[in-house]
């Protein structure tokens, strides 16, 4: 899909069904076809209920080049597809960085967003996920290189995207969100530590918050027990959702 020239043209997937829409935010240089976006679209699809699944630009079936996309160029993908596609309310599920870009998106839509569920979720990790080493390292040379534990392909972080991450902070100060929200964490995830689940719970102004603690989950929680916790959690916030 694309509705300006200026931007790359997304792929995306949408279940029609009853809503509120479920809409799934990947993870950083992650896309639509992982076992969590996949596992909640089948629970959609079974259960009647729309979903819709999307890549960024530069990453899975979309347009674009990766390292010239930023954090908030892929919130904006998310804004365009959701008001192009859904028709009502939506919940939102992120994952990992999925989880900053779904507090970005309630933040510019607060009308349309009616719950979330957070999965590992990592806002502000421009600040807390890199060493002063290696923040130096994107200053000057405009990119860092760093092992990838889910491919061979190294993970590239551009000084484009660290920037636009520092100016769109979102753990600064309160959350002014009221819905249902569900933050899953791993305790064992080597990426998220597990008290930034914490912290963000006690930022949201809503007191329907749920922070889920999972001692030996991992940062990906995609085990079949792990994607039942969050099946679980969506079709819980979705509930609260229809009932309000």
């Amino acid at each position: 899909m694309t509705d300006t020239a200026e931007r790359p043209k997304l792929a995306y997937r949408h279940t029609r069904g009853t809503g509120p829409t479920i809409v799934f935010l990947c993870g950083y240089a992650s896309d639509m076809n992982g076992t969590k976006a996949l596992a909640l679209e089948q629970w959609a699809h079974t259960n009647g209920r729309a979903f819709l699944r999307f890549d960024y630009a530069g990453c899975g079936e979309s347009e674009g080049e990766f390292e010239d996309q930023t954090l908030a160029l892929w919130r904006d993908d998310a804004l365009r597809v959701i008001d192009a596609v859904v028709e009502g309310p939506v919940v939102l599920v992120g994952s990992s960085m999925g989880g900053w870009i779904m507090l970005m998106v309630a933040k510019a839509r607060p009308g349309l967003v009616a719950g979330m569920v957070g999965i590992a979720a990592a806002p502000d990790f421009t600040d807390w996920g890199f060493s002063q080493a290696d923040k130096l390292t994107i200053l000057q040379h405009g990119r860092i290189e760093q092992p990838n534990d889910y491919g061979d392909v190294p993970t590239v972080t551009t000084r484009g995207f660290w920037a636009s991450g520092e100016a769109n902070r979102m753990m600064i100060g309160p959350v002014a969100f009221d819905g249902p929200v569900r933050l899953l964490q791993g305790q064992r995830d080597q990426e998220v530590p597990w008290e930034r689940a914490v912290r963000l719970a006690e930022l949201f102004r809503s007191d329907a918050v749920r922070t889920v603690l999972v001692k030996d989950g991992d940062h990906r929680l995609s085990r079949d027990q792990d994607l039942a916790l969050i099946l679980r959690s969506v079709e819980d916030v979705v509930s609260l959702c229809s009932s309000s």
